[in-house]
């Protein structure tokens, strides 16, 4: 591996370390220790991710005009520092303004750290999405694990600090990844930069990636996932309790399931790089359908591990061959702009489980809420299916 690419996979780690550490399964119990109702809880775990749907877009597109580095640098910020804002929380109104403000970290540096990787690899793209991604997917990883180990043997506060900590590590990297500017980029070196000469750029990468049924049925496969990832994040935590497991077993769960899509990701994007990338995003949604429909079928621990390796290695296969299609699919000029749509989807259907499924909860219970979400899955075989064919 190149060395910016190398720094870049290990900055990935450190700020979705981070994240993770405060998101999974910390923040759904921290919301609930302020009073927060399940319908509450949903918002809350949602609002980082609706920063994502208004952002990642314009994000990208900008991205592809005045370059990765500076963007990248400022995702990177938030990362490591809103996460020792959360000692200062005690209700629910501010948690709900930080959860937005975190979401600047995911919002900025997620879409524009797999441009660059797209942008850095034509040949063997799959493969080295699938290194950055199993980078990531470390961190989300680690995440869950230290959050259960802080759930019980220690405090809210020790698990913030230790996240905010991580995340300026991610900080540190990133200032030391060098990144070629895009040809735009450079383009506008030699030009005044103002709204004028920057919104026509952005409507004409809009308009090029809109049009593209392969970026589309990519985001769609991508958006059900996470729809499900969504719901696993808010309410796997209480679903766990409410059977009689500890909090370090709920972090296993989470853990499993990223320890499989970390092993899976580079494999499966070799495997792309060879195959094809919808076969592989087929059977990851399928997979995927299965493990969220049979979760509230059982109680045992051992059963949901199983459940939660099967969505691990199914959420691999989706997102790394998902992500590659769309640079596949897509201008190099344009290549931001198609993340920026990609990661704009993605966390539409981030933000919808955790509300959709509080709502679920509180009206009917848990089975209704994971049942649903599978039931999304099997709808994007169905789109995915079509687009296929036609």
């Amino acid at each position: 591996m190149t060395h910016p690419f190398l720094f870049l996979c290990i900055a990935g780690l450190s700020c979705f370390f981070s994240y993770n550490l405060v998101r999974m399964p910390l923040l759904s119990l921290f919301a609930e220790s302020l009073g927060a109702t399940p319908e509450a809880i949903g918002v809350i775990v949602a609002a980082s991710t609706m920063t994502g749907v208004f952002l990642k877009l314009p994000m990208g597109i900008l991205s592809d005009i005045i370059g990765r580095k500076r963007l990248l640098i400022i995702g990177a910020i938030a990362f490591g520092i809103a996460p020792f804002a959360y000692l200062l929380i005690e209700d629910l109104q501010a948690l709900l303004v930080l959860r937005l403000c975190h979401g600047l970290a995911t919002a900025v540096f997620a879409p524009i750290a797999l441009a660059t990787v797209a942008s850095m690899f034509a040949d063997k793209r799959g493969a080295r999405i699938g290194w950055y991604t199993a980078s990531t997917q470390s961190g989300a990883l680690l995440g869950p694990l230290a959050g259960g180990f802080f759930l019980d043997q220690s405090t809210f506060s020790d698990a913030f600090a230790v996240a905010g900590v991580i995340g300026l590590l991610g900080l540190l990297l990133i200032l030391q990844v060098h990144i070629a500017d895009t040809e735009a980029a450079l383009t506008r070196c030699t030009e005044p930069m103002n709204i004028k000469n920057i919104l026509p750029m952005m409507s004409t990468g809009v308009r090029s990636v809109i049009r593209n049924s392969s970026v589309l049925a990519a985001s769609v496969a991508g958006m059900s996932k996470m729809v499900s990832t969504g719901v696993l994040m808010a309410f796997l935590p209480l679903y766990g309790f409410s059977i009689g497991l500890s909090g370090t077993q709920i972090g296993f769960l989470f853990g499993i399931q990223s320890a499989i899509a970390l092993v899976s990701k580079p494999l499966l994007g070799r495997a792309s790089d060879a195959i094809g990338r919808r076969p592989l995003i087929l059977l990851g949604l399928l997979l995927c359908a299965l493990a969220m429909s049979c979760i509230t079928f059982t109680s045992e621990f051992e059963r949901l591990l199983v459940l939660a390796g099967i969505f691990g290695f199914g959420d691999a296969a989706i997102m790394t061959a998902s992500a590659a299609l769309v640079g596949d699919s897509t201008e190099p000029r344009f290549v931001g702009s198609a993340m920026g749509v990609y990661g704009t989807l993605l966390d539409i259907g981030h933000a919808s489980g955790p509300i959709m499924s509080g709502v679920l909860i509180s009206s009917v219970g848990y089975p209704a809420a994971f049942l649903t979400a599978g039931g999304m899955l099997i709808v994007a075989i169905a789109y995915l299916g079509i687009t296929m064919i036609t």
